[in-house]
């Protein structure tokens, strides 16, 4: 789990809105590959897989429940806007590179950050890409986390250049 956060938002080191990110990915997961409803998958998450679960993320923290409203959004917000938010990451990546030639959850993590860069400017750029890469490498071992970095911190300077500047 991504232990960065915005004490000036109120977000601890594994906070809810962490927790949410980690959903979100997880949720936009199960959308693209079972062809699900979001809001059957938001449903499901938060009555089956947030409750009664040994929520450590193995690294000695607990995750608390993730922030509901803030979880849906970004299930709803990348789930409606994904056809976009495809072409920004794709305008973002290496040239021959594009987000179909990208691993399932590194899609969905890419989706659920840019969506957060495009559509929440009460989160900070810096904790957006900061949670982002630390969820990419919570889930791969590789290049990956850098890659998170690379096209977030490239969308961030088109979406929010004067966070950027």
């Amino acid at each position: 789990m991504a232990k960065s956060g915005d004490p000036a938002r109120g977000e601890s080191a594994a906070g809810p809105r962490s927790a949410a990110r980690l959903a979100a990915v997880q949720a936009l997961y199960e959308i693209e590959m079972t062809g699900a409803a979001p809001d059957s998958v938001l449903s499901e998450f938060v009555r089956r897989r947030w409750t009664g679960i040994d929520l450590s993320d193995g690294d000695g923290v607990s995750l608390p429940p993730p922030d509901g409203d803030f979880f849906g959004l970004l299930v709803r917000g990348a789930t409606v806007r994904r056809d976009e938010l495809d072409a920004m990451v794709d305008g973002a990546l290496r040239k021959g590179w594009t987000v179909a030639r990208l691993e399932a959850v590194l899609r969905a993590t890419l989706r659920a950050g840019a969506f957060e860069l495009l559509a929440c400017r009460d989160v900070p750029v810096r904790v957006v890409i900061d949670e982002y890469v630390g969820l990419a490498g919570d889930f791969f071992l590789s290049n990956e986390p850098g890659l998170v970095n690379g096209v977030l911190d490239r969308l961030a300077r088109v979406l929010r250049p004067d966070e950027m500047a």
